[in-house]
């Protein structure tokens, strides 16, 4: 039966019209094989526009529609409606990109022109040989996964439960909490953090849809949207926490007390046995397996012997759970760049006066190691100068990263202020080379610290050493055009935000990718900035890159309401796109299970009609295959094809174009 095919070709304002003459496209498509219909409109996706074409399918009686637009990516499922509303299959459509595959890349009209009516053609020759394509179901198990308990999981986790969905909150941590546990006050409010942070921890800890699992990490992830399978490796704490009352006793009486703490960050002892931090929830202590007397000498066992509920277990071993999810939340958080690994020329960190930003947190916390006395941890003496050097690993494309981490700027006007209004007579300076303030009053903020008397020097710091028992650093003053020297007592590095170090195993664990700089990739970073290209697996806080505590809770929030849009359903629509076998052709090599990224293929026991036995055929999982065609190619004997994009279709494309 002869096909009736409409082409539609867009201006997409000036965007495309502006390089490319859509009214010579549209005249060349006119007579185009099978082309019953042409027309070209300014903005093909608005109303007007698709209602143009829905009335071409019923009144030209179209049995496939072309749409000349933008990029699929952007407008693809908004045209599919449209054709399925005008009474035709929304597969028997093909959009041709001439914004980005063309406009974009093309500055001469004519040659711009010729190659967008050569795409449009090879888009009429694939349509004519479409098939109507039908989705199935899939049930949801109506359950949630939050990797990461920073306040990013945090407030996911609240927002999914407060929806009457079931969440397990995993922690690699003793304690949920994150970074923002660690901090001393937030910008631009100078709240104190541990105000804002332990209501929350408690509120998760208190909540009855929520359960904690700390002390965990995700080792294995199977399934597909509305239906993981999770396998959570629990390491052993040498605490029975479900009989652990919290009391404390244990950490007291334990005779090993010069431990290096790990929350301070070095800057603090604590005991083999300990709870994290004061504030910690679950607040219950674990053993230290590195450091115990008992696990390591078997000597000691004080802690056993004290414990009035009887909850140490020196012989706990590791622990595995699987459980079913529906969707799972990424909320992995951040690391802070190895500063010291590379800046030679500040020291390599043989300073002991030269820290990090986080380091100064504690250290102007009043429940840090020095009850929130400013000393210098060489000496314990309070300092007078600090230089605050900003862009530490960001912005640095020779020794760092190219991207800005966006919060240093804030807080080291932050900790700027802090140390004026603590340090009587002190002075603060701080090396920049730009400030950014991109925030609701934070513009006035950085202000509030410049009145406060904190000395702002545009220049990068070229040196570090060490004079006495001070500082001497070598920079310049870009805006005066001098060098300067500038003596101090301690010195504070505004260090980059990078990913966590298992982010990307964690993210190949669960079936996602990362960007170039190991951040977590989202589906589009506009129209999709929550969703990763795995449909279930969705992004909140800086494991998709740096960002402030505003950004990451407002983030999380709208990655809850995806999350509660997913499990609000009985069953989920799977996309019909699909690779499909032919088991008579395939040999059963396997080669292509390690190809696909999304674990959608597997081997299967095949009997062929009319045949005794059976043998081994790939076998596609339609809820697990997201259409990217990786496996197609790799097939030898050619028995995978992918649905939309067969070898036949592909051909008349090119034969479209070159014949």
């Amino acid at each position: 039966m002869k096909k009736r095919v409409g082409v539609f070709v867009c201006d997409c304002g000036a965007n495309i019209a502006a390089t490319v003459d859509t009214v010579k496209v549209t005249e060349a498509a006119q007579k185009m094989p099978g082309v019953v219909y042409a027309v070209n409109y300014k903005y093909m996706c608005s109303d007007p526009g698709q209602d143009m074409i829905k009335n071409a399918i019923k009144e030209f009686k179209l049995d496939q529609v072309v749409v000349a637009s933008c990029s699929p990516r952007m407008h693809e499922k908004v045209f599919r409606h449209a054709v399925e509303e005008g009474g035709i299959n929304g597969y028997m459509f093909e959009q041709i990109n001439l914004r980005e595959q063309v406009s974009w890349v093309h500055h001469d009209m004519e040659e711009a022109t010729e190659k967008a009516i050569e795409l449009v053609r090879a888009g009429v020759a694939k349509v004519v040989r479409n098939q109507p394509l039908y989705s199935s179901t899939i049930p949801v198990t109506r359950k949630a996964l939050v990797i990461g308990g920073g306040i990013a999981g945090m407030q996911a986790a609240l927002d999914i439960a407060d929806n009457k969905y079931p969440v397990v909150l995993v922690e690699k941590d003793l304690s949920i909490g994150g970074k923002m546990a660690q901090l001393d006050k937030t910008f631009p409010t100078m709240d104190c953090s541990a105000c804002i942070c332990s209501p929350k921890m408690v509120a998760v800890a208190q909540h009855p849809n929520i359960e904690i699992v700390t002390y965990a990490e995700v080792v294995k992830v199977s399934g597909y949207v509305g239906n993981f399978t999770v396998t959570i490796h629990k390491k052993p704490k040498y605490v029975d926490w479900s009989l652990c009352t919290g009391c404390g006793t244990c950490i007291e009486k334990c005779p090993t007390k010069k431990v290096a703490n790990e929350f301070d960050l070095g800057m603090s002892n604590r005991t083999a046995i300990y709870k994290e931090f004061p504030q910690a929830v679950p607040s219950k202590p674990r053993i230290d397996a590195e450091h115990c007397l008992k696990l390591t000498k078997d000597k000691c066992g004080v802690c056993e012997k004290i414990c009035p509920t009887k909850s140490i277990r020196f012989n706990e071993k590791d622990e595995y759970i699987d459980l079913e999810v529906g969707a799972i939340v990424m909320a992995t958080g951040y690391d802070l760049f190895k500063w010291e690994e590379v800046y030679g020329e500040y020291g390599y960190g043989k300073y002991p006066d030269v820290i990090t930003s986080l380091h100064f947190e504690r250290l102007v916390n009043a429940g840090g190691p020095t009850g929130g006395h400013i000393q210098r941890p060489s000496d314990g003496k309070e300092p007078k100068k600090i230089a605050f050097i900003k862009c530490i690993g960001s912005r640095d494309d020779t020794k760092g990263r190219s991207y800005c981490s966006r919060a240093c700027c804030m807080y080291t006007a932050k900790h700027a202020y802090q140390f004026k209004t603590k340090v009587e007579d002190s002075e603060a300076f701080v090396f920049y080379m730009d400030v950014r303030t991109a925030g609701k009053n934070y513009e006035e903020f950085y202000q509030r610290s410049l009145q406060a008397g904190a000395k702002y020097i545009r220049g990068r710091v070229s040196k570090i050493y060490q004079r006495g028992d001070k500082l001497i650093l070598k920079t310049e003053d870009t805006l005066i055009g001098r060098p300067l020297e500038v003596e101090v007592d301690m010195v504070v590095l505004a260090t980059a935000m990078v990913p966590t170090a298992t982010a990307e195993g964690l993210a190949r664990t669960v079936g996602f990718s990362t960007d170039k700089d190991g951040w977590y990739q989202e589906a589009h970073p506009k129209l999709q900035p929550v969703e990763t290209f795995t449909a279930g697996v969705f992004l909140a806080g800086t494991c998709q890159g740096p960002k402030d505590i505003p950004d990451s809770v407002a983030q999380a929030s709208a990655t809850a309401a995806k999350v509660g849009a997913l499990l609000s359903n009985d069953e989920l629509s799977t996309e019909p796109m699909i690779s499909e076998v032919d088991p008579s052709r395939c040999s059963g090599c396997g080669l292509c299970l390690s190809i696909c990224p999304f674990k959608a293929l597997s081997l299967k026991d095949y009997t062929f009609p009319g045949q005794k036995g059976t043998r081994s055929v790939v076998e596609v999982n339609g809820a697990l295959c997201q259409g990217c065609g990786a496996c197609v190619p790799a097939c030898r004997s050619m028995a995978l094809n992918l649905k939309g994009f067969t070898g036949e279709q592909i051909a008349a494309e090119v034969d479209a174009i070159c014949l």
